[in-house]
Formats: C-alpha cells, sequence, structure tokens
C-alpha cells in the first residue's frame, strides 16, 4: 500500500448528514457530497493485511484493498474498473448494502473499519460524472435467448451479464416500473431513483430488453415462456409478507410495511391515489412491527409524511453495544446500531409481543396492546424460549400500524406453480449447485432462490445464475466466477 501506517494517523470517518430537522422536509439523499481529499485519507487506512478478510466478508469478493490503494493513489479510474470486475451496480451497494465487509475488516479487530461502502460510493459516482461508465454491448451475439423474471438487483446483475456474453436478453417485470425493490420499495432519501434510472438507460444502450407491467403467469403463461426463449432466469423477490394474525388484524389502519414504502415512492413519481387508498403517517400516531431495516425504511418515510408519534417495537432482544464472545470477528457484528431514520426520531421498545388490536369502535384501529417478554435458554440445548412477563401488559395508541417482520418466501400461485418447480423446506424454488430448478432450462437466483437477503448477496446471486446459464447454453463461458458465491460445480468449470 501507498502510505502504509495510514490506519494509525487517521480515524474512521463518514461523510457529514444533513441536519435531521431539516432533511426531514424532504425526500434527497442524506448525505452532503464527500471531497475526494477526503475518501482518499480514508482510503489510506486500509491496513496491507496479510489475509484481507473484507474479500470473504463480502459475498461478491469484491477486490477491496485493491481499489483502496488506486483511490488513495488518485488513479479513480481504474479503481472503478477494478470495482466493476467483480461488482454490476456499486451506486446501489455503495448506499444500501449494510457493509458486511466492514464487519470483516481486520482494522475492526480492535479498531473502526474502513469505510468501506461509502469508498465504493464515492468511487462510483466519480465514474459517472467523468463519463467512465459507458454501455457495453457485446461484440457478437449467440443467437440464444434468455426470459429474465424479475428486474430487482438479482435480475439486473444476471441480464447485464448475460447480455455482455451475447445472448438476446428480456427482462420481465410485473410493475409499472423497472427496477424491482429498487426502484420501488427503497425510500428515495436512502436511493435516489435517478441513479437507478441512468444504470437502465446503460443496460438498454448495452440491448437489453425490459418490459414492465407484464405479470409473467399471467400476461405471459408459462408455456410461451418455455416455448419462446432458451433459459429462463427466476430473479423475483420474496414478496408474501410475514402476518401478525391475532385479533384485531382486520380492522382499517393495519398495513404491511412494503403496501406503505412501494406506495410513497409511487407517489413521489406523480402517481395519484384516492383517500381511501391512501396509507399516510400524517398527523398520526404510527406503531412499526418490527426491528429490522424494512421498520427503519417505515420510520424515515413516516417522518417525512410528519406523523404525529411513532414507535418501533422488536420482540427480541435489544443488541449489545459490542460484539459478545459467541460472535467473534469476523462475523458479522450482531450489535445495537443507529440509522439514520433512527436519529430522526421515534421511539424504540425490544422485547414485546403484540396480543391484539384494538377497536375504536368503528372498524379502525386505535390501539394496541403488548406484554414484555423474556428470553430464557432451552433445557434441551435449542433455541431460547420466549415467555410472557407477569404483569407486563402495556398499551401503545396507534391509528397506523406497519408490519414490518419480514416476508416468507416468494409467491407460489401463478408462475412458479404453473412451472411446477419444485420448493425447498423454506418455500423458496429448490435448485441444484448449478441453480437449475428440477424443469429443464428453468434457473433461480436472488430472493427467489435464497431467500430475503441483503442486496450483495442478490447481485451475487444474480451473477452466479448467468454464469450458469451461459455455460448451460454454451458449454463453456467467459463469465467470471464470483469468489465470494460460487457454487463448487460453476468455480471447477470454465
Amino acid at each position: 500500500m501507498g502510505k502504509i501506517t495510514g490506519f494509525k494517523e487517521i480515524g474512521r470517518i463518514t461523510p457529514a448528514r444533513r441536519d435531521a430537522n431539516t432533511r426531514v422536509d424532504d425526500w434527497h439523499e442524506i448525505y452532503t457530497d464527500w471531497p475526494d481529499q477526503s475518501s482518499r485519507a480514508q482510503a489510506s487506512r486500509c491496513m496491507d493485511c496479510g489475509v484481507p478478510f473484507c474479500n470473504s466478508g463480502c459475498p461478491l469478493g469484491n477486490l477491496i484493498p485493491e481499489w483502496n490503494d488506486l483511490v488513495y493513489h488518485g488513479d479513480w479510474e481504474e479503481a472503478i474498473k477494478r470495482l466493476h470486475a467483480t461488482n454490476n451496480f456499486p451506486e446501489f451497494t455503495g448506499r444500501i448494502c449494510p457493509a458486511p465487509c466492514e464487519g470483516a475488516c481486520t482494522l475492526a479487530i480492535n479498531s473502526s473499519a474502513v469505510t468501506i461502502e461509502m469508498i465504493e460510493k464515492a468511487i462510483s459516482e466519480r465514474a459517472w460524472q467523468e463519463g467512465w461508465i459507458k454501455p457495453e454491448p457485446p461484440e457478437t451475439r449467440t443467437g440464444k435467448s434468455v426470459a429474465v423474471v424479475g428486474s430487482g438487483p438479482a435480475g439486473l446483475a444476471a441480464a447485464q451479464q448475460l447480455n455482455r456474453a451475447g445472448h438476446t436478453v428480456t427482462v420481465f417485470e410485473r410493475n409499472e416500473h423497472i427496477g424491482g425493490l429498487l426502484a420501488l420499495g427503497i425510500p428515495e432519501f436512502k436511493l435516489e431513483k435517478s441513479v437507478v434510472d441512468r444504470r437502465l438507460d446503460q443496460m438498454r444502450a448495452e440491448g437489453v430488453d425490459f418490459r414492465p407491467s407484464t405479470n409473467v403467469g399471467t400476461d405471459v403463461t408459462h408455456d410461451q415462456l418455455l416455448n419462446d426463449f432458451d433459459a429462463i432466469c427466476l430473479a423475483g423477490g420474496s414478496t408474501v409478507p410475514r402476518d401478525l394474525p391475532i385479533p384485531g388484524r382486520e380492522l382499517n389502519g393495519i398495513h404491511y410495511a412494503m403496501d406503505f414504502l412501494t406506495q410513497q415512492n409511487r407517489r413521489l413519481k406523480g402517481q395519484e391515489f384516492s383517500p381511501e387508498e391512501t396509507i399516510s403517517a400524517s398527523g398520526k400516531n404510527v406503531v412499526i412491527i418490527g426491528g429490522g431495516d424494512t421498520g427503519a425504511d417505515c420510520l424515515g418515510t413516516s417522518h417525512r409524511q410528519h406523523a404525529s408519534n411513532i414507535v418501533q417495537i422488536e420482540i427480541m432482544p435489544r443488541p449489545p453495544e459490542h460484539r459478545v464472545a459467541t460472535n467473534p470477528w469476523p462475523q458479522w457484528p450482531m450489535v445495537f446500531r443507529t440509522s439514520s431514520a433512527h436519529e430522526e426520531g421515534g421511539e424504540r421498545d425490544y422485547n414485546v409481543l403484540t396480543k391484539q388490536f384494538v377497536d375504536d369502535g368503528n372498524g379502525n384501529v386505535v390501539r394496541i396492546d403488548c406484554v414484555r417478554i423474556e428470553w430464557v435458554p432451552s433445557t434441551n440445548g435449542g433455541r431460547p424460549e420466549m415467555r410472557e412477563v407477569p404483569g407486563s401488559e402495556f398499551s401503545i395508541d396507534a391509528d397506523l400500524v406497519l408490519l414490518a417482520m419480514g416476508f416468507l418466501h416468494p409467491q407460489h400461485d401463478g408462475l412458479l406453480d404453473d412451472l411446477q418447480v419444485e420448493y425447498d423446506s423454506r418455500g423458496n424454488v429448490k435448485t441444484d449447485v448449478m441453480l437449475q430448478s428440477n424443469v429443464k432450462k428453468v434457473f433461480a437466483c436472488g430472493d427467489m432462490q435464497r431467500g430475503q437477503s441483503l442486496i450483495v448477496h442478490a447481485i451475487a446471486s444474480g451473477r452466479t445464475c448467468a454464469r450458469a446459464i451461459d455455460l448451460f447454453l454454451m458449454g463453456d463461458s467467459s463469465l467470471p466466477t464470483v469468489r465470494g458465491y460460487a457454487r463448487p460445480a460453476l468455480a471447477l468449470q470454465r
């Protein structure tokens, strides 16, 4: 590395966030610009460790020490080449990935990790500004056609890789906007949609055919897919949400988190909703059930809709401030985190079990009744057991309840059942080591195959699936393996 003492001299600094009191009045990204000298200084902290655990911490196997060194030396153009060698969409992961690479950073053993995610964002933004990211259409076409079902990060990654291998790629999306969760699920303040649109423009110029508002299984039948394409890549999301079937669930004002988030994104795109359709937190007591990223997205969105009061509850215990002995480095640190949405306000509560939703007499939710719980070790050494704490009952006022408890599996009705694909024990599409389902020429990747997960896993899965399909179609492949995600059979073949 160019500055072997960088990590000794320079502490971890991230880009500043805009003032929390003002950013809740708009939907723009929360971070201010990061000067080049700041990102170069942070890149100098990468310590040239003997074994770069960040590579294995990243499911994509990103070449992190290499592009950190290039940034430190000011070679931004080469840095984006090294970044694109493993990651199709660093401008996405540089914004919404939780950065498992930083949890595995060697500095994180006893210090603060390198600001890998923000350096990644800085590289990609510099590359877009300089015009270094251009369409890369294939020189020749193979004559083979591939249908990609779903335009989230997994589907987009698979589509771009397959198109660059020379196949004719058609991406089907049932929503009216291409991008899956990138377009409709992630709030604008975390990922402005112009960032997604410019990448889609690049892919269109490369020859990828996007077909929005096309529900495969209805508008296009499974037989049409099988007859019209040489291979099919199932890259839909894990879209069946986890419900909370307790008394009062049928009351008005109780919604799935994704319905709330997607409606707000559609509204920002100009779509209008009737008063009966509108899900709004404006002036309301909001309760978010679920303590993960989706719950935090609901929190930030509720702030910007100017809710009266917001409480986010979680059934699990509050995470510890620091790693515990059973969660050593380089594992992902299961510690307490504060997101940008939590900085903006709201209350968080843990070890809370919701018992029932209470009616106001007119069919609307007015409060939720809860009880505190404790988690006790299992007598047989299994998972801890949940027990209610006697006398701990309490209530929370609630005009709007958002269920953000995760997702179960992809939608089975329609395309998947029509194709007669097999499911694994969790209800996801079951595949072999080549990511092929039990149905010949039908492959699966992303959340549809893995289950609900991170964007970086989705991109890695999409790239891996693209290589598998290329091998299936051609018997050979020049597409790269995904070092942090490679399946045995895929890694062994050229």
